[in-house]
């Protein structure tokens, strides 16, 4: 993973008429809402079954947003480029999956002060970057998979328990996903919230609105090995192979080259000072970064950038809000959270599945997948360290 210079490389294209900033800044407001809204949900999830009350799963989530806002303001103007930042979603699922830690939430703090140091030495140290890309494909998106399947069956075990909520939610998902795919996830939010605020006024619950204000709950963190084995280190591998590098890949696709070192600066740095407020990380985008670099974004490759610079601030404003969420799903029927978020997860479960048993080493991939989706844990360690350990040992076996 060399460093490279930070420039457009697209080879000069015929002269289109001009186009103002207008479309760069709805590409933005685009991107910004369709990434918090399709997977703040697994964010709360992560944070909540680490540890974290709802008032530091809300200051988490409010961090998140500041240091990626901020992150990708400063990337984009530095370098004239749509470098979309985002949080870790996959790790937000590990963290799902993992559970409570040794040490409680102060120990899972720790873990992400260590992932955030990890991906700055990885943007310094070309050696540690190439161990991450050594990795094979199918044993990292085997462990994705696995953690990623308890959260995916969410939704079927919802549907049990607040079924007046749910069913609606899963139906607005699935026509949309025939209509408008782009929007299923967040039409389902908005139906799942509008669920939620009809069963709160139905049933006379109370909402706490003074906890809707956004503040920042500050941890001091703990240095747990087990939380750093079982915590730290997986979250920096699923982050790194499901988002860094892809996110860079996506970028090349559009004929921008990353600065490397730049960027794993900023979003391991950004990853550091967030933990303190329950930030776990953040990363490359991967997935929402095509609709700012793409070309609906703006005709000019060199005005694209306007439309991360938009997203960080869209960012910013939308971080107001993360205090209200958390009130008012923690005020509503049981499931709905956990809904969402697993239909948000859905297109990452294939993906991940596809990618595990398309190998030649599908042995390997299905015993990762299965350690990881047991959520069985050894030594007070989480799964997906010893489902990667595992996945790596069989594959050399069987080679």
């Amino acid at each position: 993973m060399s460093n490279v210079s930070a420039e457009v490389t697209a080879t000069p294209a015929p002269e289109r008429p001009s186009a103002g900033p207008a479309p760069a800044i709805g590409a933005g407001m685009v991107t910004a809402l369709v990434g918090f809204t399709s997977s703040f949900a697994v964010v709360l999830s992560g944070l909540t079954a680490v540890g974290a009350s709802p008032a530091q799963a809300a200051s988490g989530l409010l961090a998140l947003c500041v240091t990626l806002a901020i992150g990708m303001m400063a990337l984009s103007y530095r370098y004239r480029m749509p470098i979309t930042l985002a949080w870790s979603t996959p790790g937000a699922a590990l963290l799902a999956g993992a559970g409570a830690v040794e040490g409680g939430w102060p120990a899972a703090i720790g873990a992400f002060v260590l992932a955030g140091a990890l991906i700055v030495v990885t943007g310094r140290w070309q050696r540690l970057g190439g161990l991450v890309a050594a990795i094979p494909v199918e044993i990292a998106q085997a462990m994705l998979a696995g953690v990623l399947l308890p959260l995916c069956l969410a939704p079927v075990r919802a549907v049990q328990t607040s079924p007046a909520v749910v069913a609606p939610v899963i139906l607005v998902w699935l026509v949309l996903q025939r209509y408008a795919q782009r929007w299923a996830v967040i039409a389902a939010f908005v139906t799942a919230a509008a669920g939620a605020a009809i069963s709160i006024v139905a049933g006379h619950r109370h909402l706490d609105v003074g906890a809707m204000a956004p503040r920042l709950e500050l941890t001091l963190p703990h240095w747990s090995w087990q939380a750093l084995i079982g915590v730290a280190i997986p979250l920096y591998i699923v982050t790194m192979a499901s988002q860094n590098i892809p996110g860079t890949a996506v970028l090349a696709s559009f004929d921008y080259r990353v600065p490397w070192r730049a960027a794993m600066t900023v979003t391991g740095l950004g990853t550091v000072i967030g933990a303190p407020a329950g930030g776990h990380a953040i990363n490359l985008a991967a997935i929402s970064a095509a609709l700012s670099a793409a070309p609906a974004a703006h005709p000019d490759p060199k005005r694209r950038w306007i439309a991360a610079f938009t997203a960080g601030a869209s960012y910013l404003l939308l971080a107001l809000g993360s205090a209200a969420l958390v009130t008012l799903i923690a005020t509503a029927p049981a499931g709905t959270l956990e809904t969402v978020a697993g239909l948000a997860l859905l297109a990452t479960l294939a993906a991940a599945l596809g990618a595990a048993l398309r190998s030649e080493h599908r042995e390997a991939g299905v015993v990762t997948f299965l350690i990881a989706a047991s959520g069985v844990g050894f030594a007070s360690i989480g799964a997906a360290f010893w489902a990667l350990l595992a996945g790596l040992i069989v594959r050399k076996v069987l080679r």
